[in-house]
């Protein structure tokens, strides 16, 4: 009789030698859907994986094509013009929101410290991990154990994290404390009242 089948000690791969350095579990999917799957995960690797906020939403694997139809002529904002119907091209949502989808997550904003930047509570911000956090843009934060929308100041070893709402105060990082990143806001999508 052989000794086959079963748990052997010290058989099989160490755990935190794979590709993402920690454990790791069998998952069931699709046939159609393995290459997908690989490709998504190959990408992500690309990111820093950084937990991501409990309200985070990620983009479809591989998400369909809407096409929107693109008017040629510029509506003016102030006088009104003859109308053109000449379709320039189409719109794809995806295209135009999500640059690198493996990178890439939204979420919900809750409260009013971003009005100045056009960002009001309850729109959905599309947010890019993979676009670097420099001085001046928008950032998705971590901050003292909570979550924040802010514009980054990253000047003279100061760091602090900007309200576009003169109600709210100004974050300054004080020595010791720590600030996650998770992502740069690309675009604010929010209804029109």
């Amino acid at each position: 009789m052989t000794n086959r089948g079963g748990k052997r000690p010290n058989a099989g791969r160490k755990p935190g030698s794979g590709l993402w350095r920690e454990k790791t579990t069998p998952v069931r999917v699709p046939v159609s859907e393995k290459q997908n799957v690989i490709d998504f995960l190959q990408a992500r690797r690309q990111v820093s994986p950084v937990a991501l906020p409990d309200e985070a939403m990620l983009p479809a694997a591989n998400p369909g094509r809407l096409g929107i139809p693109l008017f040629s002529n510029r509506i003016p904002a102030g006088f009104p013009s003859p109308a053109d119907d000449h379709v320039e091209a189409e719109l794809d949502f995806n295209e135009l929101l999500v640059k690198n989808p493996p990178a890439t997550f939204s979420l919900r904003v809750k409260g009013n410290s971003m009005t100045g930047a056009g960002i009001f509570d309850g729109d959905i911000l599309v947010v890019d991990r993979s676009i670097e956090a420099r001085d001046g843009l928008v950032v998705v934060a971590e901050y003292e154990g909570g979550y924040t929308v802010k514009r980054l100041y990253r000047r003279r070893g100061k760091v602090k994290l900007l309200p576009e709402n003169p109600e709210f105060p100004v974050i300054e990082l004080k020595e010791g404390q720590e600030l996650v990143v998770f992502g740069v806001v690309t675009n604010v999508i929010h209804p029109v009242k």
